[in-house]
């Protein structure tokens, strides 16, 4: 059974950092994608970053462009998501999820694509 697990959330002041950290276990495939998003309340879910298998590409939302950093630890099984000069409207519930690749081995890009979701981590920043 797979299961995501998210930790680091946590409340900051404007202009500060979080890292927030994803573990993925128990995918019987070597390779599987790995999606950040977030939701605000009142807002529907976004997504934030994610890194595809195949070349290491990067995406990155455009409203975190520049200051989130996604990375990863492979021996662990783990991914980072590296928030710096957040803003009051980076507060949400940032959730990690994971999946098998598309049939082109290309990563879903929304969350609908998804299959196996943790629980979630708050991030709170205050003005």
């Amino acid at each position: 059974q797979v299961q995501v697990v998210e930790s680091g959330g946590g409340s900051v002041q404007a202009g500060g950092s979080l890292r927030l950290s994803c573990l993925v276990s128990g995918f019987t495939y070597r390779s599987y994608c790995m999606g950040w998003f977030r939701q605000a309340p009142g807002k529907e879910r976004e997504a934030v970053a994610r890194e595809e298998i195949l070349g290491g590409s990067l995406y990155y939302a455009d409203s975190v462009k520049g200051r989130f950093t996604i990375s990863q630890d492979n021996a662990k099984g783990m991914q980072y998501l590296k928030m710096n000069s957040l803003k009051p409207e980076d507060t949400a519930l940032y959730s990690c999820a994971a999946s098998l690749p598309r049939y082109d081995g290309s990563c879903p890009p929304f969350a609908d694509g998804y299959t196996s979701w943790g629980p979630g981590a708050q991030v709170t920043v205050s003005s």
